[in-house]
């Protein structure tokens, strides 16, 4: 169990939903983090036909 990785939600402004989960190991520097989610970001637009505009992607944060 890697408690230690981030976890986010990607998700389509226009309708709000969430369109795909995924996580990035911690050990990522914020630049490499953020190329990552970029590359992921393009890669559930192109597959789920809308715009990479119109995704979004946000941090899920275990403060529940």
């Amino acid at each position: 169990m890697n408690t230690a990785d981030k976890h986010y939600k990607f998700i389509n402004s226009r309708t709000g939903y969430v369109i795909y989960y995924h996580s990035l190991v911690s050990s990522l520097s914020a630049e490499e983090m953020k190329a990552e989610l970029e590359k992921i970001k393009a890669q559930v637009a192109i597959k789920n036909d809308i715009y990479q505009e119109t995704v979004y992607w946000e941090e899920i944060k275990d403060d529940e």
